[in-house]
């Protein structure tokens, strides 16, 4: 069969149609080809903008992004610290449209923080970008805004935001403007608030938002009340070292940190070191217990009026000027006795006891601010023996001090304290031995004698069996102590048949009123405040009142002698 040619007509149209199809791929290819350019060039321009412009979170004077922070909150969920998007007011001075001069004139009347002149020398300036407000109110920004100068940058940002104001201030601390820690725990847990894998779980602490406040609020009364410069007080579990509330006044709102006084960002509580006077006397008393010194609380001791100790005389605010039990030089505060008590314990010793209690070291806590400790150092002889046993020529925090009296009634084991609640990821540290258990037991009935028949009467809250020591310690001012001007501390434990809970409180230069008959000592300014707190706190905690139960006393009562007229 013979092959039939295709007509030439055919074969034309067949060639235009591929050349048709051809063109047309390649005329798609140039529009691919147009379009990816396009893209990438508009992917290197956002790339180009976002490395070279100035973010909204940005300043004028280097600060940088603003982080998210994870919250902080109280042992029972209460949120102590959360972040929120606020707004943001600034200015790009090198991209102003407007009359500069008009707008300088506007931003001074809704912002009155800088006058008019300031406000030109910064439209003036050629910077890039400028906060001039931030946590903005929605009513200035919308304001602003209506300015309608392209150059006004308004922005959302992350905020750090205190609900519970001043409320565990100097624990919780706050941020500065750039979002970064700048004080208490906001400062030393900064890296874990900010941490991507980390900062969606809220930090928790061990404070209780409820017995926090009413710590705050018995101590803020006293203070005002005797016109105290200062106070402290802490609350702790006695068996974690847990601390449930501490507290530093005056107190700072970390909302607005600039506009509080030096005195009020002083934290009192672990920063301060003080002086605290006979609240070191128990542990005078248990280191000679320990130590097989003292073997009954009947032991006598010799309390004169006045004991010469080298150059110096040491006196008592009660005088015995007669022989004296172990137990009367505890119930009356004896600086004589505890003298002696101290000397029979040598200076080794007292060092040794000290330093295992953490008192020669600044406290153990998640802070920055602790105080250093101060010690008679290189002159710890016999006389700075016998001053240290009743609270002298030894400064320390008040938190050493509420570690102390928790290892002394806990059953004699040291631990750390902690503002971060204990669990599975916060197990309760072994601690170590200071005082045998049988000290700590017995130990008891001496404190709970020093508020029932002592000088801690006013700290004795119906029910809830209160154990303590009054401190009153005189200040150094010009080189000298001097009586008009003291430390008043009262450390208390509750109940003290079976010991839960630590409370100090401390009034830094209280002074004497018409009720105290003319006194500024402990027994009369800062023993009523642990009353007052102990009986608020108790049913927060589960420590309920019962006054058919109380600590065994016949074991020191039997070696007071009774006062005369009773």
């Amino acid at each position: 069969m013979t092959a039939v040619a295709a007509p030439p007509h055919r074969i034309r149209i067949a060639d235009q149609r591929e050349m048709g199809v051809a063109v047309t791929h390649f005329r798609l290819m140039v529009v691919l080809l147009a379009f990816a350019f396009v893209t990438l060039l508009i992917v290197m321009k956002l790339i180009w903008m976002a490395v070279s412009s100035e973010p909204a979170g940005r300043g004028g004077d280097g600060a940088g992004l603003i982080p998210d922070r994870g919250d902080i909150i109280d042992r029972n969920g209460m949120q102590l610290a959360r972040t929120f998007n606020a707004w943001s007011i600034a200015v790009h001075p090198d991209k102003i449209l407007g009359d500069r001069r008009a707008i300088a004139g506007q931003l001074a009347e809704l912002m009155p923080e800088r006058t008019a002149a300031q406000y030109l020398a910064i439209l003036n300036s050629g910077k890039s970008f400028v906060y001039l407000r931030r946590r903005a109110l929605p009513e200035l920004v919308r304001a602003v805004n209506a300015i309608g100068e392209p150059g006004i940058a308004l922005g959302r940002e992350p905020e750090r935001l205190y609900p519970q104001g001043a409320l565990a201030a100097h624990v919780v601390g706050y941020t500065n403007l750039d979002g970064a820690g700048a004080a208490g725990l906001e400062r030393e847990y900064n890296a874990r608030l900010t941490g991507e894998t980390t900062r969606m779980a809220p930090l928790q602490l061990s404070i209780d938002a409820r017995v926090q406040q009413a710590l705050e609020s018995q101590l803020g009364e006293a203070m005002a009340h005797f016109s105290a410069i200062g106070a402290a007080g802490i609350v702790m579990d006695v068996r974690t070292s847990e601390v449930l509330a501490l507290t530093s006044l005056p107190e700072i709102n970390p909302n607005a940190p600039g506009k509080a006084s030096p005195e009020a960002g002083f934290n009192r509580a672990t920063l301060g070191v003080y002086e605290l006077g006979s609240t070191f006397k128990p542990f005078t008393v248990a280191m000679a217990m320990d130590s097989g010194i003292i073997t009954s609380f009947g032991q006598m001791y010799d309390c004169p009026r006045a004991l010469k100790a080298g150059r110096f005389t040491i006196t008592d605010t009660h005088p015995f000027g007669r022989r004296c039990s172990v137990a009367e030089i505890m119930k009356e505060s004896s600086n004589i006795g505890t003298a002696q008590i101290a000397m029979e314990v040598g200076a080794e010793r007292q060092r040794a006891f000290l330093k295992r209690m953490g008192f020669l070291e600044p406290v153990s806590i998640e802070l920055g601010e602790r105080g250093r400790t101060l010690t008679p150092g290189a002159n710890w002889g016999e006389i700075a023996t016998m001053t240290v046993g009743y609270g002298h020529g030894i400064a320390v925090t008040p938190l050493h001090l509420a570690t102390g009296y928790a290892t002394l009634f806990n059953g004699g084991i040291w631990r750390p304290a902690t503002l971060i609640k204990t669990g599975p990821h916060h197990p309760v540290p072994a601690g170590r031995r200071v005082f045998t258990e049988e000290t700590s037991d017995r130990m008891r009935a001496l404190l709970r004698l020093v508020v029932t028949n002592g000088t801690g009467k006013n700290a004795n809250a119906p029910g809830y069996r209160v154990g303590g020591k009054t401190g009153t310690a005189e200040k150094i001012q010009g080189g000298r102590y001097t009586h008009g001007a003291v430390v008043t501390t009262f450390a208390g434990v509750f109940p003290m048949d079976d010991p839960r809970y630590v409370v100090i409180a401390m009034l830094d230069e209280p002074k004497a009123t018409k009720e105290t008959y003319g006194f500024h000592t402990a027994g009369w300014n800062v023993a009523p405040v642990v009353k007052q707190v102990v009986a608020r706190i108790g049913p927060l905690l589960g420590v309920a009142p019962d006054e058919g139960r109380d600590v065994d006393l016949t074991g020191v009562l039997q070696y007071v002698r009774p006062e005369k007229g009773k």
